[in-house]
């Protein structure tokens, strides 16, 4: 009499471990936003599920998972190994995937390369975990640095000019004339010799000074009130506690949260 409560009792009891967890987590939008579906199993036609060609970002839990551009199972397949897949573009399977299915380890496959070390995304939604809505209460954008603006312009930089080599010359001769015509004898030699180092002297002062020329300078300043949100602080109450945190992007009057509180966003 009590044989077919039991059964479905039992049955539901063998596929619980099934469902405590999802092995594989699609989202609509990239870094695991909008609308999310889990997978627990083998699926050869998203279109059923409405969720065909809609992925962005995936989350692999555990196993590696097969995903197809068509239906089932044709068309381009990759593998993917547990991770965080926050965009599929990098792989060309943006909005792309139709079918999935997980496939034995070191199976002869094309695996799609890991995900990048990046820190994981800690709020997305758990897989048959229970959800609850939040108030938010305040939320205030917290600004990155300034952005910093460069450019080049021509600027006049003056220099002391070399020393006048053909008035030094010039000087250098007629410097020795005039000595030569002084004296006799000697004196007349010792005159000539120190007109001629006078004359150069003179010479190559002539015409000396500065040379003005042009040459490119980079500036760089800061334009005030041009820095990007970095992220968004946000304070909200679930059962008469008062939690903060940070998003990367500004949520609206209410958000999800988990049952310790925790965003799932």
């Amino acid at each position: 009499m009590h044989r077919l409560p039991i059964a479905i009792f039992g049955l539901a009891c063998a596929c619980l471990p099934s469902l405590g967890s999802a092995q594989v987590t699609l989202y609509e939008q990239e870094n695991f936003h909008g609308r999310s579906f889990a997978v627990n199993a083998t699926i050869s036609n998203l279109d059923r599920h409405g969720f065909n060609d809609r992925a962005s970002s995936i989350i692999v839990e555990r196993g590696d998972w097969q995903v197809c551009e068509d239906a089932e199972f044709r068309g381009r397949c990759i593998v993917l190994r547990p991770g965080q897949y926050a965009s599929l573009r990098s792989m060309d399977m943006n909005n792309r995937i139709s079918s999935l299915r997980r496939v034995g380890h070191g199976s002869n496959y094309a695996y799609a390369p890991p995900p990048p070390p990046v820190p994981p995304y800690p709020y997305y939604p758990h897989y048959g975990e229970a959800l609850y809505t939040a108030n938010v209460t305040s939320v205030h954008a917290v600004m990155g640095p300034p952005e910093q603006r460069c450019w080049v312009e021509q600027q006049q930089v003056a220099a002391p000019s070399g020393p006048n080599v053909g008035g030094a010359i010039l000087g250098g001769v007629l410097g020795g004339v005039l000595g030569h015509q002084i004296g006799g004898g000697t004196g007349r030699t010792v005159a000539t010799a120190v007109g001629a180092v006078a004359g150069t002297a003179v010479g190559a002062n002539v015409n000396r000074g500065t040379q003005t020329y042009t040459q490119d300078v980079q500036r760089c300043a800061s334009v005030p009130g041009s820095g990007q949100v970095a992220y968004w602080d946000v304070t909200y109450v679930f059962h008469g506690r008062t939690h903060r945190t940070e998003l990367s992007f500004a949520p609206g009057p209410t958000i999800s949260v988990n049952g310790r509180g925790e965003p799932r966003v």
